[in-house]
Formats: C-alpha cells, structure tokens, sequence
C-alpha cells in the first residue's frame, strides 16, 4: 500500500469525523454565532471552488485533455444534482430543528445522518483523489471539507440532544455521519486503485473537481448567507481563496 493512499485515506477518515466537532458544540460549548458560521462556510466555500478550477480541472485536462476532462466535469456535477434530488439533506441545524416532540427530533435526526451519510461519501473519494495528485492539495481539500462537516455534525447532534438529553448519543449519530467519508475514500480506492493510470486519474480529478463545486454552490454558500451575514458570506470566499493561493504559491516556490 502506497504513502499517498494511507495519506489519503487518513486525511479522508480525519475530514469526515470533524462532524464529531460539530458534536461537541452542542454539548459541550454554545451555539456558535451567525457571524462566525457565515464565515466559516463562506471561507471553505472559496477553499473548495479555487482548489476545483485551478488544481483539479487543471489536472484533469493536462491528464486526459480538454474535452474530456469538462465532459467529466459536468458529470460530476449531473451526479451531485441527481443525488441531492433524490436524497436531499437539510444540514444547518438552524433550519427548524429546534422544536417538537422528542419522537420527531429523533426521526430528524436519522433522515439527517442517512442524508449526509450519502453526500459525505463522494467527498471521501473527492479527499483521496487530490491526495493520490498531490499530498498538499489532499491536506487542502480535507481542511475545506472538514470546516463545512462541522456544521453537518451540529445538525445531527442538537435534534438527538434535544430528545434525549444524552451526550453520548448525540456525539454517536455525528460519528455515524460522519464514517461514510472515509468508507468513500476506501471505495474509491478499491474500485479505481488496480485500474489507476494517467486517464483514470485525469477524469476522476475533473469529477471531483465538478462535486467540489456543485457542494460550494448549492449547499455551502446559500447556507453561509441564510445567516443573514452576507457580506461575511463574501468575505470568508474571498479569504477562503486568497488563503488557498498563498498555500499553493509557497508550496510551488
């Protein structure tokens, strides 16, 4: 098994249980500000959409060419859309889940985890493809996912806490949403490993590349602004990118 493979599947395992993080705001620490949660998201936003064009696409089509790397672009983006309407998930715990019976909390909660179960397990394969690129661009790309999994673990956590009262299951339900991402990265591995040459790699980049940015602009920005902090919501992308291109400008020089 090679280095960048267990880096990937680590980097993966660590993105995916931040929603544990989310956890623990719930029970252990208050509930964190509409300003810092606006720039929070806002700020992986630009994260994830830089690395998406500038690395990834990039890559793709240095790999397998123009055409056919915006040709699996989009499909990454066709199959996001297709999963999000057939499975959507609501992941800010500030979209009305903060009242009803405990018996509704608790059927929220499990719609939750089996919602972002589904949608975390492409971003574990998203985790382990930029890392089998480049080490550096899989550390990116794992930080960008996990600032955005905590808010996904605060959903979880605050309907199963509210129902029971129980920190331990609270903090259960976030892990179990959580795994999904590195059982993706695993998937990943096992399915496209023994196969994986320049073109595999290319169209599974530009792939992921078009995941990255449907999750930025459809779950990760919209949900910066519901806030109502909208030029927080800018800022943090703004930040989230100028972060990004001083990583990858030390790292190229």
């Amino acid at each position: 098994m090679s280095a960048d493979l267990v880096s990937g599947l680590i980097l993966s395992a660590l993105a995916g249980l931040s929603t544990t993080l989310g956890s623990l705001l719930v029970t252990f620490v208050r509930k964190p500000g509409s300003r810092f949660m606006s720039l929070t998201l806002g700020f992986s936003a630009g994260v994830m959409l830089l690395l998406s064009f500038m690395e990834l696409l990039a890559g793709g089509v240095e790999e397998v060419g123009f055409v056919s790397a915006y040709v699996a672009f989009f499909a990454g983006m066709v199959v996001m859309l297709l999963l999000d309407m057939t499975i959507p998930h609501e992941y800010m715990a500030e979209r009305g889940h903060g009242g009803g019976a405990g018996n509704g909390l608790s059927r929220t909660a499990v719609l939750l985890v089996l919602g972002i179960a589904i949608h975390n397990f492409p971003e574990g394969m998203a985790t382990l493809t930029g890392t089998l690129q480049d080490v550096s661009l899989g550390v990116a790309i794992a930080l960008a996912i996990a600032l955005h999994n905590i808010p996904e673990g605060l959903a979880v956590s605050l309907p199963v806490y509210a129902a029971t009262g129980s920190r331990l299951k609270a903090f259960l339900w976030s892990f179990v949403a959580g795994v999904a991402e590195p059982v993706g990265a695993a998937a990943a591995a096992i399915v496209f490993l023994p196969f994986l040459d320049g073109t595999v790699l290319g169209v599974m980049l530009s792939a992921v590349a078009g995941i990255m940015v449907f999750i930025s602009l459809d779950e990760l920005l919209p949900a910066s602004r519901s806030f109502g902090e909208a030029h927080l919501s800018i800022v943090g992308l703004l930040a989230g990118m100028a972060v990004m291109v001083v990583s990858l400008g030390l790292i190229r020089w």
